[in-house]
């Protein structure tokens, strides 16, 4: 089970600051929401490190290989290069929300445009895409995507 209560201190703290330094605060929170039977069912409470910026590379490599499962009935292979994964890593991240906030973002400005170029025709079974940031926003092929950055 996971628990979001007590985030505003951890979310509060300088990013790589030990979870520790907060952990009487979070433990306060924690049990001023559950009871004391409940609590004491449970083995171990563990306070996670904040996610930090440098995390989100990887976790965008997670996200588009779900997002590669996703083309492989048409054969279609996208091509991420380090610029697309530095953008959407940056556009994604979120201190309080951590990486939750990725999964709309590869929704948003590579799957939907994605599906788009497809329907028009621009992008055919077989190919591989590559995707790449050009004044400031995605583009496919070197073609701009449709969803422009906010």
């Amino acid at each position: 089970m996971t628990s979001n209560l007590g985030s505003q201190y951890l979310v509060n703290q300088k990013e790589g600051e030990d979870p520790e330094v907060v952990e009487a605060q979070v433990m306060e929170i924690v049990r001023a929401h559950f009871k004391p039977e409940f609590l004491n069912r449970v083995d171990e409470i563990i306070l996670f490190h904040r996610l930090r910026r440098e995390h989100m590379a990887n976790i965008v490599d997670i996200q588009m290989k779900r997002l590669a499962k996703l083309l492989t009935d048409r054969k279609i292979t996208l091509d991420l290069d380090e610029d697309a994964k530095t953008w959407l890593g940056n556009k994604g991240y979120d201190p309080a929300y951590g990486a939750r906030p990725l999964k709309r973002v590869i929704q948003k400005y590579v799957q939907d445009p994605l599906a788009e170029m497809i329907l028009e025709g621009k992008i055919h079974d077989g190919e591989t895409v590559k995707v790449s940031v050009k004044d400031g926003n995605l583009t496919f092929n070197g073609e701009a995507s449709t969803a422009k950055a906010a």
